[in-house]
């Protein structure tokens, strides 16, 4: 059995104050390490790292003036990362990059302290949310586990980013988010699509009330709801059955249903008007 356990903390952080929220963090990881030692992956909320505020109380400046480089960002996550000896893709941060941008930018780091992923998130939430949009998917090895694709919030508001993911291998998509605002019953809708639809499992781990909403979700690849948070701080722990992708995308979901399969059969004779008239390519693992 391919198992990844995982502790999706639902917490917020200290608005405006980057250290404390640190602090917060870091305490809360070696806290899943002392008290759930067979947890192997830590997630946390977008924007947690960032001290993001509630929306009523952002301010414009705020994201330009805590952006730094992802070198400055990476050396204390990896040390605590060797410490706890735990995988980390601690929310999001805002990366000040090569070309004077600002990003969105998730991580995600080995427990020997190497940066596996990053990724910037390619829809941010428009107009309201001002980094720059990212180019590129990303999905990452867990060795001996699987294959982890990270997304960020409102990406998931896009099919075609999760069907990416899948494609590129994912077998779980790690979905930081930070929202406050009353449309999180319909990311919880799409939380349940993109993992019925692609047939990964969607970890989306929102912030705390006050900070946002909570309600966090962990949904199967057959599209059902393994756990889900109230609004307050709390933390889900799952150990996650890698090898059920593999079960539900050979036998179909409710062992019915094989979309892969059938994309994989038809695909390439399918036109797409709207992708330039590009055809389906079967990814290496359905071949």
């Amino acid at each position: 059995m391919r198992t990844l356990s995982i502790a999706a903390i639902q917490t917020g952080p200290v608005p405006f104050d980057l250290e404390a929220s640190w602090d917060r963090f870091a305490g809360q990881v070696r806290a899943v390490r002392r008290l759930f030692e067979h947890v192997q992956l830590v997630v946390a909320p977008e924007l947690l790292l960032a001290a993001e505020a509630p929306l009523l109380r952002a301010r414009a400046d705020w994201m330009r003036q805590t952006a730094r480089p992802i070198e400055e960002i990476v050396p204390r996550l990896a040390e605590l990362a060797r410490e706890t000896e735990l995988w980390l893709v601690p929310g999001t941060v805002y990366e000040l990059g090569d070309d004077g941008q600002v990003y969105n930018t998730a991580l995600a780091v080995s427990p020997e302290g190497e940066v596996a992923a990053r990724y910037r998130k390619i829809f941010p939430w428009q107009p309201y949310e001002g980094a720059a949009p990212g180019r590129d998917f990303c999905v990452f090895d867990l060795p001996g586990i699987g294959r982890a694709g990270l997304a960020i919030c409102y990406d998931g508001s896009f099919p075609e980013v999760v069907r990416q993911l899948a494609w590129l291998g994912a077998e779980v998509v790690i979905q930081p988010t930070l929202t406050t605002t009353r449309d999180r019953e319909m990311e919880l809708v799409c939380a349940r699509a993109n993992a019925w639809t692609n047939q990964v499992y969607v970890v989306n781990v929102n912030a705390a009330d006050p900070a946002a909403v909570g309600q966090s979700v962990i949904v199967d690849p057959e599209g059902i709801v393994r756990q889900q948070a109230a609004g307050g701080e709390e933390v889900l722990v799952d150990a996650l059955d890698l090898d059920a992708v593999t079960r539900v995308r050979r036998f179909g979901s409710s062992g019915i249903n094989r979309p892969w399969a059938q994309l994989a059969r038809y695909g390439d004779q399918i036109k797409l008007p709207m992708y330039g008239g590009a055809t389906f390519t079967t990814p290496d693992w359905e071949r």
